[in-house]
């Protein structure tokens, strides 16, 4: 099979996946709320209100109904008015979504910046007092609750030694960035607001490191047994016997073949850190 028929493939088996991940989050939202009208309109609604809101969002109607009505809108993106603040969640979704995104991706690339080189630390020195502390070091960073962390950083770095703020995405004082992805690092990048840039590269650090505490274990960890098993390779023995430098040996020969495992476990980092961002933009509030 050609990678255009593999891609295909791929791509059909994607709508059976869509369809039922639609069905059980339908079935589940109505398990978990068994009136939902009485959940929208709180416990003090009149009962007009309550009929208005079941006609308007046909929740008298059969099951089947319902559930063409939800996958109609949610083709058609209408995805339905947030109760909390009574404004389309597709709306809300594209106004806070890039901040999620932001902070996703800087505590991916710390997560890599930190797990790559004691993934490989570890790994070289394996089996000597040095390795031992470094697996430590992960380990406690898996066992560590983010929120837990978040709010230590808060309290040392925010307000103990106030050298970092805890709060937001940009100084009060400033005026966000020109709109282009909704990203503030990035808009102020594109925009050249160097002012901007700063206060929101201080405002994403502590939330950006709290997060990655989910992930850079996980890169330390695969880093760490891809290395081991690349460093017992043939080519990698005769590159020793060659009289190549140590750090030749590791950086351009090992570790440039060990980066394929850490590589392929990228994509369920972010995954991981997308899911993780909902604790950490509450402990930051005004994050997203």
């Amino acid at each position: 099979m050609g990678i255009g028929g593999f891609i295909a493939r791929r791509a059909l088996l994607t709508i059976p996946v869509f369809f039922g991940v639609t069905f059980l989050t339908f079935f589940i939202s109505h398990v978990a709320v068994p009136n939902p009208v009485l959940a929208w309109a709180g416990e003090k609604a009149s009962p007009q209100t309550l009929q208005a809101i079941a006609a308007e969002y046909h929740l008298k109607a059969p099951l089947y109904l319902q559930y063409y009505d939800y996958m109609s809108g949610l083709f058609e993106g209408n995805w339905g008015v947030s109760p909390v603040v009574h404004l389309p969640v597709l709306q809300l979704i594209e106004t806070y979504f890039p901040a999620t995104i932001e902070l996703s991706i800087a505590a991916l690339i710390l997560s890599l910046v930190i797990g790559l080189p004691i993934g490989v630390l570890s790994a070289l020195w394996s089996g000597r007092r040095l390795d031992y502390p470094i697996r430590v070091l992960y380990l406690t960073g898996i066992a560590s609750p983010p929120f837990l962390v978040a709010l230590g950083f808060q309290l040392v770095f925010a307000y103990y030694f106030r050298i970092l703020p805890s709060q937001g995405q940009l100084s009060p004082s400033l005026a966000p960035p020109a709109h282009i992805t909704g990203m503030y690092i990035v808009d102020s990048l594109l925009t050249h607001n160097w002012p901007d840039l700063v206060s929101s590269v201080r405002h994403i650090i502590l939330p950006a490191t709290a997060l990655s505490i989910i992930t850079f274990p996980i890169v330390s960890r695969i880093t760490r047994s891809s290395m081991l098993d690349t460093l017992q390779k043939d080519y990698v023995r005769t590159a020793k016997s060659k009289g190549l430098p140590s750090s030749v040996v590791t950086f351009r020969h090992a570790l440039r073949n060990a980066l394929t495992s850490t590589i392929t476990v990228i994509g369920f980092a972010l995954e991981l850190l997308l899911s993780g961002t909902i604790v950490i933009e509450s402990i930051f509030s005004g994050r997203g």
